[in-house]
């Protein structure tokens, strides 16, 4: 229960408005304070676009936490939609399956293609690469050069920004687990499988009728319902402290907010370069040395109801930018104004100063419809209207560095400022999912009201949620790419 303390949350993305709808429904006084001028939800927002509505990204709503679906079922008992996955990867004019079947694979890419991706295999058996310490190590050795080019090399450039080659094995051997090329040359010549056949990612996905945004519209009403705060347009830009923590949060129009508790989703190396008085060099220099990959988002209205049956596209194809293409309808159809359109968004991972991220809208609109085309997707001309969304500090990068870095910075908070509480994605410089983020936030809250001693920042790290069709829950924590040490 409430205590007379006041509670200040930075953003009112997941973990922020988790907080704070956990914090006033306990009856604590609350305030919320988010950047954006119209919409909650942070990277899981819908955006609304001439009655289409459209996801940064999708956000499919998956947990293995009962916690975590409880609140989803609580928040929306009406509106969460059960979606067939169907995704597919897009490789110089043929679609592939993915989770990949080399069998499938095998078949379509035809006898010539076929016989090369097997002579490329039986070379890296022969002489495999040692040491295998990246991503392309790991995946040539099992694979082959031959398939390594063709279905790994080129997503995973584009979405990372940095050569497979420095990626570690690590990532690989987690996402790619329990595929075997002797396993697809048996199926390819009629053989049975001896096993279950590779773990994949799973087959269906709860979604709200109306996207993410839905859900967090609707807790964002609940705070305000409990009588909390919800201020947009406030963009923090100090963290007053005193001897005991942050006594007040002040942002950009000058205003402050005192605060005996405050919890912070904005980036980490935002954090710790807007305390007052400043932290150590060493901290601030840590923040400085973490880093983000920006995104953008085209979203396409098509004059065509059904242009495929995919949730979404993942684009390996090296002549086109965009990585993936989300098919909104396919989502659920209330995402889509006009039953005879199609809303697509067509993604490009980027970094901001570059060309992409520079990219007038308008010439971004062109790109994505010539590349649709290309595709043999979409015809250019049927592209007839569009909106571009840029989302910075989209994705933590994990380079062989960062996690000295963040452990620098935790220390010192955890020292010289414990009523602030880092949560969610960004807050806590982790790559977290959705349920993630919101987990983070109910025991960074329960460490505050309960006196509990949970880790926020060991969320994802001790245990991964598997997107497993079977359920079962994976061995080890969700890796991202990580430059190695040479």
């Amino acid at each position: 229960m409430s205590n007379g303390d006041r509670h200040v949350v930075i953003g009112a993305g997941p973990a922020g408005l988790t907080a704070a709808w956990e914090l006033t429904r306990r009856g604590c006084d609350v305030m919320v304070l988010e950047a954006d001028d119209t919409y909650v939800g942070g990277l899981s927002r819908t955006q609304v676009y001439r009655g289409n509505r459209f996801d940064l990204g999708g956000h499919r709503f998956y947990t293995k936490s009962p916690r975590i679906a409880e609140l989803w079922r609580e928040l929306l008992p009406d509106d969460l939609l059960q979606v067939p996955r169907i995704s597919r990867i897009h490789y110089r004019g043929t679609y592939f399956p993915y989770p990949i079947d080399l069998g499938i694979t095998l078949r379509r890419l035809g006898l010539r293609s076929s016989a090369a991706v097997s002579a490329s295999y039986l070379r890296a058996i022969a002489r495999p690469r040692r040491p295998e310490a990246s991503f392309e190590d790991w995946i040539v050795n099992r694979f082959g050069r031959r398939l390594f080019d063709t279905f790994f090399k080129t997503y995973t450039e584009k979405v990372w920004g940095m050569p497979c080659s420095e990626i570690s094995k690590d990532w690989a051997a987690q996402r790619i687990r329990g595929l075997s090329f002797s396993s697809a040359v048996r199926e390819v010549i009629g053989h049975r499988r001896d096993d279950d056949g590779p773990k994949t990612l799973i087959s269906s996905f709860t979604y709200p009728r109306l996207g993410p945004g839905q859900l967090w519209e609707q807790v964002r009403d609940a705070v305000l319902a409990n009588g909390g705060e919800v201020v947009h347009g406030t963009r923090v830009v100090r963290l007053h402290r005193g001897p005991t923590g942050v006594t007040e949060v002040e942002t950009h129009d000058g205003n402050r907010y005192p605060a005996d508790h405050v919890y912070s989703t904005m980036p980490l190396r935002d954090l710790a370069g807007v305390l007052e008085p400043s932290a150590p060099a060493t901290v601030r220099e840590a923040g400085t040395a973490l880093g983000f990959r920006d995104f953008l988002t085209v979203a396409v209205v098509v004059d065509h109801p059904a242009v495929f049956p995919d949730t979404w596209i993942y684009v390996h194809d090296p002549n086109v930018s965009v990585a993936r293409i989300q098919n909104y309808r396919n989502w659920s159809a209330d995402m889509v104004q006009d039953p005879t359109t199609t809303c697509l968004g067509m993604e490009y991972f980027c970094n901001r100063g570059d060309d992409l991220w520079e990219m007038d809208d308008s010439d971004l609109l062109r790109l994505a419809a010539s590349e649709l085309d290309a595709l043999g997707l979409v015809d250019a001309e049927r592209c007839i209207d569009g909106q571009v969304i840029r989302v910075p500090d989209a994705y933590p990068v994990y380079d062989h560095d960062y996690e000295r870095h963040r452990l620098t910075i935790r220390r010192w908070l955890d020292e010289s400022v414990p009523n602030l509480h880092p949560i969610g994605r960004g807050g806590l410089h982790n790559y977290n999912s959705q349920d993630h983020a919101m987990m983070t936030a109910l025991l960074a809250v329960e460490n505050v009201l309960d006196g509990a001693d949970h880790d926020p920042w060991a969320v994802n790290t001790e245990e991964e949620y598997a997107e497993t069709s079977s359920g079962r829950p994976g061995a080890g924590a969700r890796l991202v790419p990580q430059r190695l040490m040479r």
